[in-house]
């Protein structure tokens, strides 16, 4: 059974959060029942991954209780959190965003309908072409079914949806969570004409020299989570061929941008001494390996995005409330997708390369643990552990 840990301020963080949102139900209704994250993927074991999702699960009579309608972020406000480009305009046409995940979700084009319909998305359809599912070596021999990485896949392609509604969503389904497998499912994505791919999931800090060869490819933008478990460093997200995406807490605000942000104290931040860069200044981050995160989206699961699964779980399915950096990561694969630039990206080094003041929102408060050196665990003035460079404030970085 996935690991549970209950939230008391965060219940009522995320009431507050989507009670105002457009689609959520009542600050009443989400404060009937009490609340509890539940990790929904084993932690890994050596050369082995787990997937990064958290689920808010609200309870009623000791069970698991789904909603009916959505509860969390919906497109809409992420696109007003990080300024996206307008519903109705062509951003992201032509652009394909892969998500790369182990085992199968059989109702993930299903699921994906649903949500889309819900937001009042275009629809996304195997048969138009615009989704597609394989399996690792890009047929339909699919692995078996496993249901905490089919929430993590219905949390993948909605939040691509949610980000880019006219990017295509590749699913590429691996037939377990090793870092082969996974790995070779990445190097299936590309080969199959993706500008983007993202990796939702993480194992064991490693080196790019063993890995490292599934993540190289230049033109094309692939995003890792930064992790879950607060201060410390996973793979992919330490390699240097990829973008690290940290978490954050969003919370709305009477500010101009009507947000405000912090870093999430579970997001994962830190310094590999495994792996290195040429691209990272050491009098920057106080790394002389590699330094994660570079960017950061909302990851917490108190201020959580809505997601449809229809995967039993507890007899229970329906509208959920995610986070994690399951979350942050896709979210940041469908902003590059959308800025068009993906062939000019060979590395993680890019945004570090086309940030400026205005292309970031800088987060400056919040921490996810004790560390070592305080900028790579505590929020600052520019880049930090577990936040990066900032958060996406429109797509000039991207």
């Amino acid at each position: 059974m996935p690991s549970l840990r209950t939230l008391t301020v965060a219940s009522m963080a995320l009431a507050a959060a989507i009670s105002a949102a457009p689609v959520a139900l009542s600050a009443s209704a989400a404060t009937a029942h009490p609340t509890r994250d539940a990790v929904v993927c084993k932690h890994a074991g050596t050369a082995r991954a787990r997937c990064f999702a958290i689920r808010v699960d609200r309870l009623a009579r000791g069970r698991v209780r789904h909603s009916a309608t959505p509860l969390g972020y919906a497109p809409s406000d992420l696109a007003a959190a990080y300024d996206l480009p307008a519903a109705g305009t062509d951003a992201g046409s032509g652009e394909t965003v892969a998500v790369v995940d182990a085992y199968d979700d059989p109702t993930a084009e299903s699921d994906l309908a649903l949500y889309r319909k819900q937001f009042h998305l275009p629809a996304c359809t195997g048969a138009s072409g615009c989704f597609r599912k394989v399996d690792e070596r890009g047929g339909t021999d699919y692995p078996p079914a496993d249901p905490g990485w089919s929430e993590e896949i219905s949390l993948d392609v909605d939040m691509v949806s949610a980000v880019c509604p006219n990017c295509h969503i590749l699913l590429v389904e691996a037939d377990t969570a090793s870092m082969a497998n996974l790995g070779a499912a990445v190097d299936e994505a590309v080969a199959l004409g993706a500008d983007a791919v993202s990796n939702s999931y993480g194992g064991p800090d490693a080196k790019d020299s063993t890995y490292g060869r599934y993540y190289h490819h230049a033109g094309v933008a692939v995003t890792a989570s930064a992790g879950d478990n607060g201060y410390g460093v996973s793979y992919p997200a330490s390699s240097k061929w990829v973008t690290a995406v940290g978490g954050t807490t969003l919370s709305r605000s009477t500010s101009s941008r009507g947000f405000t942000e912090t870093a999430w104290t579970d997001g994962g931040s830190g310094c590999s001494d495994l792996n290195a860069t040429t691209w990272q200044s050491a009098d920057v981050t106080g790394c002389d390996g590699r330094a994660v995160a570079d960017v950061a989206a909302v990851a917490d699961p108190a201020t959580g995005v809505a997601v449809y699964d229809s995967t039993p779980y507890e007899s229970a399915v329906g509208w959920l409330t995610f986070g994690g950096t399951s979350a942050s990561s896709p979210i940041i694969a469908a902003v590059f997708a959308l800025a068009g630039n993906t062939t000019d990206v060979s590395d993680g080094s890019f945004v570090w390369e086309h940030q400026s003041v205005s292309s970031l929102w800088d987060v400056t408060g919040g921490s996810n643990g004790q560390c070592p050196t305080v900028q790579w665990c505590q929020a600052r003035a520019g880049w930090d552990g577990p936040t990066g460079l900032g958060t996406p404030h429109g797509i000039a970085a991207f």
